[in-house]
């Protein structure tokens, strides 16, 4: 294991040069999937999500869990070629498999005439940490792998494994950072390592680097984001990933600080000579940054994740998750029953939004008939108190249930200067993006109450309707200049608002609190400290697993259905319309699912349409109230 953790080129050198040259690239992948299948081994590989890559030693096996934010064009690299001594002529053949810089011997020259060179192709992916990740999700993944991470996989052995958190702490105090890494006496200003301008930046976009007048942008889709950016080159299947996937990949770690020495002199020498080099200098920064900004990874495994919930196995197909799922299922309705209870005190002693705020969580597209997506449940909580704390303490409560998520502040300068739309910069021919570019599943509360008046200018307008065609279509379209391109997401919107809410929504759910709490802070503050670490993890496996579980109607519910939906229509033509029947229907579903069953039972066909009925009442009477706003 620690071969294979530290010295992955080794191996697949060994294993190259030991079989017969047809096999020997499907051999080594399938050396290390094995090796990886053993006994949690994927838990002794140090991930770049929880370790800064300068403790990490150079062509040692990492992992990465990561949303591929971009695709750069394929490349084209020497898969073999041969090295001559120029003196003794002795000839030397090197595979350039899982590296960035050729490998030559001081007395040794390439021979790129030699009839033993391959070049081979293969793709780059800007990949990005998930943008939006719970705190929770990070921590636990860390614990995770902190156990079994085994010290010789550090680079500099002295100093012990630390989270990205802690890293930053170390800028904060520059204190601390001088009495680990100084002694007592040095002078910090005087000894600052290259990790310091990694750090002191990875709570922004940006990074300065040395060899580069302008900062160096990482392209997090959300502000504030921490975390590597890293270049994943992938050498097989690469068709089967697309922008937006997220992954987690398994391969060697590139830092060679020759890749930003060349880039340099590429620079420099493209300046003089535009005929040597197709691309844009601005290109070139974007597309070959130094590696100890962005690492280079060099994929031998890449898998698609169905979810990023560390609770909860990664593939659940397989056997042993099957007794995980059985095990949890059966335990289903006291989760619930707690669960519906904690929402009902966050949303101030009302059940019924705490109801409809559970069928939100567990709602997915979970397919799509030509443009509609299937399975979407965008909620509209309205009669939220305006300017008040309570609508960011509910998504701090949302943050602590659900893998990643993020809060949209819907105030008017945030409409009108916030990039919500990726676009394509084709001077450094990337995707820059934009708020709207989030991986599947990712929990989007948008915050109305902070609206106020003004003017919404052109920026601001596209941004709103973007926003409010990822609700309906569940889609956003990039922007690439001359066209728009359309990448589908699963994206669940919850609006938080006063009145009835300035974007469309499936369904709108209006707030009583019966209790008002004389100071909200505290109060709410106190939810989260009361509830169990133990309890609150069960709620964010519950709303996970449901989540991935299939569903079906048999054909006799669903011709109850219909019977009981044209009653229904022949007792009140005026106010049943066919996307009643669409909501309860759908109400239906997660109903059934947040109580862990995959079909649907009269039982729960009756329950939908009572708190629908409910929900309903609760406009009208609102509506009373308020004349028209609702």
């Amino acid at each position: 294991a620690g071969c294979i953790a530290n010295a992955p080129v080794n191996v697949f050198c060994f294993v190259a040069q030991n079989v017969p040259n047809s096999d020997w690239e499907k051999k080594v992948t399938e050396y290390f999937k094995e090796k990886l299948k053993e006994n949690n081994a994927t838990n002794w590989v140090p991930s770049l999500n929880d370790v800064p890559v300068h403790y990490l030693k150079p062509n040692s096996l990492v992992k990465f869990r990561c949303m591929v934010q971009d695709m750069f064009d394929p490349e084209f690299y020497m898969g073999v070629y041969e090295t001559v001594d120029p003196n003794t002529n002795a000839r030397v053949l090197h595979f350039g498999k899982y590296r960035d810089v050729a490998e030559c011997g001081p007395q040794q020259e390439i021979d790129l005439n030699s009839s033993q060179t391959v070049t081979s192709e293969r793709q780059t992916f800007y990949c990005v940490p998930v943008p939006g990740e719970s705190a929770w999700v990070k921590e636990i993944s860390f614990l995770t792998d902190q156990a079994r991470v085994s010290p010789s996989t550090s680079y500099t052995p002295s100093r012990h494994k630390r989270s990205y958190e802690e890293d930053e702490d170390m800028d904060l105090h520059p204190s601390k950072q001088k009495e680990q890494h100084m002694g007592s006496g040095g002078d910090i200003h005087g000894c600052v390592e290259p990790k310091r301008l990694e750090t002191e930046a990875s709570a922004g976009h940006h990074l300065i680097s040395p060899n580069c007048s302008p900062p160096l942008d990482l392209n997090f889709p959300l502000p504030g984001e921490k975390g590597p950016a890293c270049l994943v080159k992938v050498y097989e299947s690469w068709d089967s990933f697309k922008v937006n996937d997220v992954l987690e990949v398994y391969g060697i770690l590139s830092v060679d600080p020759v890749l930003s020495i060349v880039n340099n002199e590429e620079r420099d020498s493209s300046a003089l000579d535009p005929m040597e080099c197709m691309d844009t200098a601005e290109e070139q920064r974007v597309h070959s940054p130094p590696a100890s900004l962005v690492p280079r990874i060099h994929v031998i495994l890449a898998q698609k994740l169905q979810h990023i919930n560390p609770l909860l196995p990664a593939c659940l197909n397989e056997e042993e998750s099957k007794t995980f799922v059985s095990n949890f299922m059966s335990e289903l309705s006291p989760v619930r029953a707690e669960l519906l209870g904690f929402l009902t005190h966050a949303l101030l002693g009302d059940s019924l939004a705490a109801e409809y705020l559970i069928l939100h969580l567990i709602s997915t597209v979970y397919a799509r008939r030509d443009v509609l997506p299937l399975g979407k449940f965008t909620v509209n909580l309205s009669g939220c108190p305006r300017n008040s704390i309570f609508t960011e303490h509910i998504y701090r409560i949302i943050q602590q249930l659900v893998p990643a998520s993020y809060r949209l502040q819907m105030t008017i300068e945030n409409m009108n200067h916030s990039r919500f739309i990726p676009h394509k910069d084709y001077a450094a021919n990337r995707l820059v993006s934009g708020v709207l570019q989030l991986a599947s599943n990712t929990s989007l509360v948008v915050d109305e109450t902070q609206l106020e008046q003004g003017q919404l200018d052109t920026t601001g307008v596209h941004n709103v309707t973007a926003l409010g065609n990822l609700i309906t279509w569940q889609k956003v379209d990039y922007d690439f200049n001359y066209h728009q391109m359309e990448f589908p997401c699963n994206i669940n919107v919850l609006i938080t608002s006063e009145g009835r809410s300035l974007l469309p929504s499936d369904c709108q759910v209006h707030l009583q609190p019966q209790i008002i709490p004389p100071n909200m802070e505290e109060y709410m503050n106190s939810l989260l400290t009361a509830v169990l670490p133990s309890v609150l993890n069960k709620f964010r496996i519950y709303l996970s697993l449901l989540r991935l579980l299939d569903y079906s109607i048999s054909d006799e519910v669903t011709k109850a259905v219909e019977e009981d939906f044209v009653e229904m229509r022949k007792n009140d033509p005026e106010s049943i319309t066919a996307d009643d029947l669409h909501r309860t229907l759908l109400v239906a579903r997660f109903l059934s699912l947040s109580a862990g069953q995959t079909t649907l039972s009269r039982e729960r066909w009756l329950r939908a349409k009572q708190l629908e009925a409910l929900r309903k009442a609760r406009l009208q009477q609102q509506k009373c109230v308020n004349g028209n706003e609702l």
